[in-house]
């Protein structure tokens, strides 16, 4: 484990960090008084009275503490998180002194979306907390929300679990943390000891995605795909007269005997394609339920790009990203498992940025989108803009696939007034520009999962193979 190291104390006087407590002032005030007033009076009893509570104070200062506890923070990190996976983190507290801490009190703020349903110290985890959580509600309460209370040995250290689940995809802290040791019999108080939070990476949870192998135009030089170039691939193309360079086992016999000229079997290339997913971030809309939950424009976009990436790489293709927003970040394309991986990565840092300029010319530059690649838009179009580049897009003769976003379960505005009108004119306006996107050419689908993108892509596919009127 590994996790922020605080310097030690200075010595040896009461070590920086650390100051007397109630108990300390109440013990030497009550053995001064019973002193004095046992002199004063020249009684022996209240002397006597007074000695228990001068001798403990002095054996419990007999040895101070020099150096403040360690805090660190263990986020888990066994192997990739996913949405709904099980969240194994520890907040650490060591103890580098030659004393031992009576009390160690920690606590840890916890990210919303990391629900933490058991926390403990190890060996004895609050599993009566545990049930009151999942009783409240969850991410209504979590386990972690109050202090923890132990004690550390001499060079020893303790670890705080924290067992829960992962909501939503991003990068979630843990932390900040802090502790406050008492030792010296509780004479003795630490300040608060403070480590930095740490990030813990949960990724989008890839939902189920098949689509059809049509593809518009394929153009690598080894793939999955049928392109229309002669090479060596599974799909005929016809009988040619044999020629020099043709492997023998293409020879095809029976038109070569009744032809009585060797003819050989001419066979269409198979090919890779490129798709590229734009992100539409201008805009957000609907609230986020973590997993099993309500999913907003973000959760959607993030989720349908990790399932298309995880798709298309998969069959060999090459994966580009892009943000459609004032960032304009860019993943190069690329294939295999490694890329998938710079995906999923690459996808936790998507946020929504509205912007008053527009970002068409810095995203879609020449050198950054090929004339080839299949471009799958996801947008919620809430924005004009997103629809005008759209439509640019068609118009430039790309292949463009455009994936609706939007939450089909978005409300109106619960004001009174004009608002639910002003609302069924926003949706009939959202409608017309769709049926403009798809009068240009654009054919707009909404985002269902496994199969939702089949028959938009043979669509693509099919114009992209028809003849072009006046050599176009």
């Amino acid at each position: 484990m590994t996790g922020s190291t605080v310097p030690h104390a200075a010595e040896p006087e009461p070590a920086a960090g650390w100051a007397p407590t109630r108990a300390l002032g109440r013990a030497v005030l009550l053995a001064g008084l019973l002193l004095v007033a046992g002199v004063l009076l020249g009684r022996v009893d209240l002397i006597v009275l007074a000695a228990p509570f001068a001798l403990g104070t002095a054996y419990a200062l007999r040895r101070r503490p020099t150096a403040l506890p360690q805090v660190w923070i263990n986020p888990g990190d066994d192997g990739p998180l996913v949405e709904g996976g099980d969240v194994a983190a520890a907040v650490s507290v060591g103890n580098p002194d030659t004393v031992d801490y009576d009390l160690v009190v920690v606590r840890s703020r916890v990210s919303q979306w990391l629900r933490i349903d058991r926390a403990g110290f190890a060996g004895s985890v609050d599993d009566a907390l545990a049930a009151d959580v999942t009783a409240a509600g969850g991410a209504a309460r979590s386990a972690a929300d109050r202090p923890f209370v132990t004690s550390v040995p001499t060079g020893a250290a303790v670890d705080l679990e924290l067992a829960g689940r992962a909501l939503r995809w991003g990068r979630h802290p843990v932390g900040p943390a802090g502790a406050r040791v008492a030792t010296a019999g509780g004479l003795l108080v630490s300040r608060a000891v403070i480590t930095e939070p740490v990030g813990v990476r949960v990724y989008p949870r890839t939902e189920p995605f098949e689509a059809v192998e049509a593809m518009p135009r394929a153009a690598g030089l080894v793939g999955a795909h049928h392109s229309r170039r002669p090479g060596e691939g599974g799909e005929l193309a016809g009988v040619r007269i044999f020629a020099p360079g043709d492997r023998l086992r293409r020879i095809d016999w029976r038109v070569s005997l009744r032809a009585r000229q060797l003819h050989v079997a001419a066979t269409l290339s198979d090919r890779d394609a490129e798709v590229v997913v734009l992100l539409d971030v201008l805009a957000e809309a609907g609230r986020s339920g973590g997993v099993g939950g309500a999913a907003s424009v973000l959760d959607t976009t993030v989720r349908a790009t990790a399932a298309i990436a995880e798709h298309y790489l998969h069959r060999g293709d090459r994966v580009s990203l892009l943000e459609y927003g004032p960032g304009a970040r860019r993943l190069r394309p690329a294939a295999g498992r490694r890329q998938y991986l710079t995906v999923l990565e690459w996808l936790l840092d998507v946020r929504a940025d509205s912007s008053p300029h527009e970002p068409y010319d810095q995203v879609f530059g020449p050198q950054l989108l090929s004339s080839d690649a299949l471009v799958v838009v996801l947008t919620p179009l809430l924005d004009e803009r997103s629809a005008q580049m759209l439509a640019r897009l068609a118009r430039a003769g790309r292949f463009v696939v455009a994936v609706d976003t939007l939450p089909t379960d978005l409300t109106p505005p619960k004001d009174r007034g004009w608002a639910e009108v002003a609302y069924r004119l926003w949706r009939l306006d959202r409608e017309t520009m769709i049926g403009q996107l798809r009068e240009h050419g654009v054919p707009v689908v909404r985002w269902a999962g496994a199969g939702s993108l089949d028959q938009v892509l043979r669509d693509v596919a099919r114009l992209a193979t028809a003849p072009r009127v006046g050599g176009r």
